[in-house]
């Protein structure tokens, strides 16, 4: 009996450890005043070009217009996903839509992209 109590305690330490890690994964964006952001306040982006959750954006395209890029091990869940671009690099999409910052947007939340050439649009609470 005491060995099944001390597995019972081991088996609980390790399910306290991980669920935190697991429960609380935060998304790598948010909403902020009906516009998608990161968590410093910096507007997202999608491009009318991307089809097929797979970039169109790459060399200067991406110079100008930044990938939000996932981390190694980042995990896709409900309508966030992780995409593999063209450079082996990963990106985080919403609702299968490649997200991307602007290089002019200087402060949180500056949206100077919106609209550009017509194929760059804020990501907006509607749309989410």
């Amino acid at each position: 009996m005491k060995l099944c109590s001390q597995s019972f305690k081991g088996l609980l330490l390790a399910a306290a450890l991980a669920l935190p890690t697991m429960a609380f994964a935060a998304e790598p964006a948010m909403m902020k005043g009906g516009v998608m952001t990161d968590h410093k306040g910096m507007t997202l982006y999608t491009f009318d070009k991307d089809t097929g959750g797979k970039s169109a954006c790459t060399g200067q395209c991406a110079e100008n217009w930044p990938p939000l890029m996932a981390e190694a091990g980042a995990k896709a869940e409900g309508k966030w996903s992780v995409i593999k671009r063209d450079d082996g690099s990963m990106q985080w999409a919403y609702d299968g839509k490649p997200l991307y910052y602007f290089v002019k947007d200087k402060a949180p939340g500056d949206m100077m992209g919106d609209k550009m050439k017509d194929v760059w649009h804020v990501v907006r609470e509607s749309q989410k």
